[in-house]
């Protein structure tokens, strides 16, 4: 439960930084830096770990369930206190960093703090060996989630009959949690959204981007499902996706910049000659890293500069509207490996269809 290895790190952090105590901060919906350190999935609503430079470890909880399953699971100095705003300020002292404290609630922050968030989320972009595995597992549930997706999607069926079964299945086979868009239809569909009550009809594109996480860490898939026979612009279309994808897992290895990861899949769309469909209207990211969050930095955008290396962990997804077809979407989560990197994605490469 606890992350021996981001322990060593953020300790090693304080003292470059010449913190006394580094607070890591979560509430119910962004836990991802409490987690950082002690994994473990809190009910809420707030809860906060506390190391200090000489490495002492102290957790306060928000909830008395929370301390009872933790209170005798580590060793640290666990506690619940319903007056979390107390709890937080006994636990300052002297020079004191927040991560996560741009999320805090205003009355727990106080201004003799600094933020610790840049810092640590610098740090978690590299993954540490039993990190990996965790999204290894959640890359192959993504997988299963993404198969029973196409098994189970047919005309007739509303956006949200279909999400329903996909996260009834994915919570069935272990998942916390599962980040879920979808979108159906042809050129009137621009983007992904919660579901709604539209009904799948001959002929569309449902695209799906799926995000289950395992033991706190996300993976995700991104693919386009026809039902029916595609069309001959659904195949041009696809193609060009393929491409760009392609282009940036080729070309994703440590040492280049995630600037260029996005140039070089736009540069396909801008060869075709659909560069304005690479911008702010149509598109929001060519990609993002996967951890404990599921969009976390650095985004891959060509004005995002930032060095890929070994150990982290993206996605490159080449998602955005084009005239030929509508939305698409197709993406892997990927490993950034030695000299390159690798696809933790075992779902076949294409435009998926089922026959009517």
């Amino acid at each position: 439960m606890l992350n021996i290895e981001r322990r060593r790190q953020f300790v090693d952090l304080m003292a470059e930084s010449g913190w006394d105590v580094l607070l890591l901060y979560g509430h119910s919906w962004r836990k991802d830096f409490f987690r950082a350190l002690v994994n473990f999935s809190f009910f809420g609503p707030h809860a906060v770990a506390a190391l200090t430079r000489s490495n002492e470890l102290s957790i306060v909880l928000s909830h008395p369930w929370d301390y009872e399953l933790l209170a005798n699971a580590l060793d640290a100095n666990v506690s619940w206190d319903p007056d979390f705003n107390s709890a937080i300020r006994r636990l300052i002292a002297r020079k004191t960093a927040i991560a996560g404290r741009e999320f805090m609630e205003a009355r727990f922050v106080d201004e003799a703090t600094s933020s610790a968030t840049a810092a640590i989320e610098t740090l978690r972009r590299f993954k540490t060996p039993e990190e990996i595995e965790f999204i290894k597992e959640a890359a192959r549930l993504a997988d299963a989630g993404y198969k029973h997706f196409v098994d189970t999607a047919e005309v007739g069926m509303a956006e949200y009959e279909l999400v329903a079964e996909v996260e009834a299945f994915l919570k069935t086979h272990g998942a916390e949690d599962n980040f879920m868009l979808i979108g159906s239809g042809g050129t009137e569909v621009f983007g992904m959204r919660p579901p709604i009550e539209r009904r799948f009809q001959q002929g569309d594109n449902i695209t799906t981007e799926l995000t289950p996480q395992l033991n706190g860490y996300y993976a995700q898939i991104c693919r386009t499902l026809v039902l029916g026979e595609p069309s001959i612009n659904q195949h041009r279309s696809f193609a060009i996706f393929h491409e760009a994808q392609a282009a940036a897992q080729r070309f994703i290895k440590p040492g280049v910049n995630i600037k260029d990861v996005a140039r070089v899949q736009n540069d396909v769309f801008r060869r075709e000659g659909y560069g304005e469909y690479t911008g702010a209207k149509y598109t929001r990211v060519r990609g993002h890293n996967l951890g404990l969050y599921p969009d976390e930095n650095p985004w891959v955008l060509e004005d995002v500069d930032c060095v890929v290396n070994k150990g982290m962990v993206v996605i490159a997804h080449p998602n955005t509207y084009l005239p030929l077809s509508g939305y698409m979407v197709f993406g892997d989560t990927l490993l950034v490996t030695e000299d390159g990197c690798v696809s933790l994605n075992q779902t076949e490469k294409k435009l998926f269809s089922k026959p009517l």
